[in-house]
């Protein structure tokens, strides 16, 4: 039996029209990936309509909300259900969503191929978000450039880079921030920052909730292994910005040489 195949489309605002050639079901179901050992807990169901020609479309709608995470597709065939591979996928929508202002709370979806080649959706969900623009490498210092959507910067904001390790230590830096209000820059260039994983933020104002620097708003579902950057060699010790797993921007601080 030959594995169905969807193929998508996304427009601006988020919303995923899947589409089958001669599908033999009745809807899709999206499952929010469970943590390895642990249950599935969150199911959205579509339903799977004729659009002529042998074809039958499902639509995901701006609403509901996806929680964050990944969600893979399945089709429904009464009580049965397979996994799709993915079709040709037209995400050129997603390509310029940085320049667009976001609504809040922030709400991504980016159809992708899993690793044994299905397909999923990868969903974020923020009350608010700093999107990295560049991040630049000379010499020892790092330059960082980012954007606020949902939130402000006004006088007072600063950029925390905390370590992950240990006791959860905190540096402070101050950003540079552009005349409309969100944009944003800082440099990294300490030759004292301990050895190890440091994950970057902004806090806008004094007691206000820190906000995870991280590069959402394309068509990229995971970066960590396509934007590869140098190391910055301050002193010492050698700062690499890198991505996580979750597209976040963070710091990796190593012994130099």
């Amino acid at each position: 039996m030959t594995t169905p195949r969807a193929g998508c489309t996304v427009d601006a605002e988020g919303r995923i029209a899947f589409e089958l050639t001669a599908a033999q079901g009745h809807g899709l179901l999206l499952r929010l990936r469970p943590k390895k050992g642990q249950p599935e807990e969150t199911l959205h169901v579509l339903d799977l309509g004729p659009v002529g020609e042998g074809r039958a479309q499902a639509v995901l709608g701006p609403d509901p909300v996806l929680a964050e995470g990944r969600w893979d597709v399945y089709l429904l065939d009464g009580s049965e259900r397979t996994r799709l591979r993915p079709g040709p996928r037209d995400l050129r929508a997603l390509v310029g969503g940085h320049l667009r202002e976001q609504c809040r709370p922030l709400a991504v979806r980016v159809p992708y191929v899993t690793e044994d080649g299905y397909l999923a959706v990868r969903t974020w969900l923020r009350p608010a978000h700093a999107e990295v623009d560049r991040v630049d490498v000379t010499g020892g210092t790092l330059r960082i450039t980012a954007r606020l959507h949902g939130a402000s910067l006004p006088d007072g904001a600063e950029v925390l880079l905390r370590r992950r390790q240990g006791e959860g230590t905190v540096r402070s830096l101050s950003p540079l921030a552009a005349q409309d209000g969100r944009s944003f820059s800082f440099t990294v260039a300490d030759e004292t920052l301990d050895l190890g994983i440091w994950d970057m933020f902004v806090r806008p104002a004094p007691g206000s909730a820190m906000i995870r620097l991280a590069r959402l708003l394309d068509d990229v579902a995971d970066r960590k292994r396509i934007f590869v950057y140098p190391g910055a060699t301050a002193g010492k010790i050698v700062v690499r910005p890198y991505y996580t797993v979750d597209n976040d921007l963070s710091l990796e601080v190593k012994q130099a040489g």
